[in-house]
């Protein structure tokens, strides 16, 4: 009769693990969920580093094919930056435009108003192409293991995303972001994809242990780049939003990746 138990909190430990997985993939991506599959959405946040991971996985089967086809490199770079729009459906690089717009108003009351805003300002448009250029163009200097500096950049930003939910409080009633904040979110919750992303770097070393200094900018730049990012957004506004979740996932991406360039 124990056993029978036993089997069945298995069972439903995997089929809540998974329902939250499916969910995180249904939220933070454009990727088809079969609509049989139950979706339960307290908690994806804690995944958000295993699909940032996943996308960096997708995204460098991409660039690897496109390098077969012979393409160039700026070309090929601006392409792997356009899918990983399309494959996200453009949610966080449409938060990063709206915190920007936010961000220049110099009266600190009217911010969260304007970021609530679904037209674009100049800021906001100022952001976007500051990022697709910056992404672009450092991976179009990034010569080898693409594959792995763009998991990397998708990992650490969303990890990031998760260390914003956790230590800062969420300015807003509602919104996208609201469920995050609801979801009771701990500290320890950072650890399992902390653990996946230095392996990231572990695995670089074990492929070529010349790329020490790559490895270590992986893992100590991509941390303290998503660590910092969220920080000063939380020191401009006194706290977060969804739209500067999705600030700190690309800003995070777009500095880790010129880090890792200038390295």
């Amino acid at each position: 009769m124990s056993n029978r138990r036993w089997v069945k909190g298995v069972g439903r430990f995997w089929h809540q693990q998974t329902s939250t997985l499916a969910a995180a993939i249904a939220f933070y991506t454009c990727l088809p969920v079969p609509t049989s599959w139950t979706l339960a959405f307290p908690g994806i946040a804690r995944l958000a580093p295993l699909v940032g991971l996943m996308i960096g996985g997708i995204l460098g089967l991409l660039d690897a094919g496109l390098h077969l086809l012979g393409m160039p490199a700026f070309t090929k770079s601006a392409l792997v930056v356009v899918a990983g729009i399309a494959l996200t459906g453009g949610l966080h690089l449409d938060g990063a435009m709206d915190t920007a717009d936010g961000l220049a108003v110099p009266d600190p009351q009217r911010r969260l108003e304007v970021m609530s805003d679904s037209v674009t300002g100049a800021f906001g448009a100022m952001a976007a192409i500051a990022l697709l250029l910056l992404k672009t163009s450092a991976l179009a200097d990034i010569e080898s293991h693409r594959w792995l500096a763009l998991m990397a950049a998708a990992g650490w930003g969303r990890w990031g995303q998760l260390v914003a939910i956790i230590c800062y409080p969420y300015l807003k009633p509602t919104g996208k972001g609201a469920i995050h904040k609801e979801s009771n979110h701990s500290a320890y919750d950072l650890v399992p994809g902390f653990l996946a992303l230095l392996g990231l770097s572990g695995f670089l070393l074990i492929l070529d242990d010349r790329n020490w200094l790559i490895a270590a900018g992986m893992a100590f730049g991509g941390s303290a780049i998503a660590v910092l990012t969220g920080a000063w957004f939380n020191h401009k506004l006194g706290g977060h939003t969804g739209d500067t979740y999705g600030a700190v996932v690309e800003w995070t991406e777009a500095l880790l990746l010129c880090l890792l360039t200038g390295l």
